[in-house]
């Protein structure tokens, strides 16, 4: 019986030590509201997040230049290009402005030209992953007449539905501008119509967190399993580590920079 229980422990630590080197870690950092004028603040956040480990990526999650003409983007994309990790970009209210002329496909054609994590992504929804967890971007600006409220189209809605389906077995996380459960009380901020988004997400169980920005408070909340991030705007910067990310219950630990 002694061997047995030996034998037993024996096992138990080496397919608990086992579990633990399986177990993988990702980290992400998010830069939300940069509205780019110069470089001041975005080279101190390149030159802090150069100095960091392990980066899988660097998400800016909308407002990303501080008004929608090509001049500004093209300044915005000259300096993303020294950071030391692949940068993927989302688009807000301020990114665009058809009327103005710059619209959401001159927006991603200058992407695709500079950016060389974007050089075959040409739609602002996409799909990307890291360390086997799919990263799902949404986009919920309007091009024609931008406004601070955020709208996911059916359409779009309807890709995500898609694309959670296509990826039941794998751990997601959405990355958008405008929250679908709001972090504080803005109303003229709100996302319209979110119904039909939570809907869907009630449909998955894949959907591990959903991080976004816009309303300029650094919020984490739980709701319904998913973890919401909201973070403010830039010169903040957010380190987010997924641990565990393919496990069935990864956990979300995040630094405000």
């Amino acid at each position: 019986m002694f061997m047995k229980n030996k034998l037993f422990g024996v096992l138990f630590m080496f397919f608990a030590l086992t579990a633990s080197v399986m177990a993988e870690d990702l980290r992400f950092v998010q830069v939300d509201g940069l509205g780019y004028s110069s470089g001041e603040n975005l080279d101190k956040i390149i030159n802090e997040v150069n100095r960091l480990k392990d980066v899988s990526f660097v998400v800016f999650s909308g407002n990303n230049i501080s008004k929608p003409d090509k001049t500004s983007l093209e300044a915005f994309l000259k300096d993303v290009k020294k950071f030391n990790y692949p940068v993927y970009i989302v688009l807000g209210q301020k990114d665009v402005n058809k009327p103005k002329g710059l619209s959401k496909a001159d927006y991603i054609k200058l992407l695709s030209k500079n950016i060389r994590t974007h050089k075959k992504i040409d739609n602002p929804n996409y799909v990307f992953e890291k360390k086997g967890v799919v990263f799902i971007v949404l986009d919920g600006s309007k091009e024609v007449i931008p406004t601070s409220m955020g709208y996911y189209k059916p359409d779009v809605v309807n890709w995500l539905d898609q694309q959670l389906a296509f990826n039941q077995d794998k751990n997601v996380i959405i990355l958008q501008h405008y929250p679908i459960i709001p972090p504080c009380e803005k109303e003229s901020r709100y996302t319209a119509k979110p119904e039909n988004y939570l809907r869907v997400l009630a449909k998955h169980k894949n959907v591990k967190a959903i991080v976004s920005g816009h309303f300029g408070v650094n919020k984490e909340m739980d709701y319904k399993g998913i973890k919401h991030i909201s973070t403010a705007d830039a010169p903040v910067y957010r380190i987010i580590d997924v641990l565990d990310c393919t496990g069935e219950n990864p956990e979300f630990w995040s630094i405000i920079k």
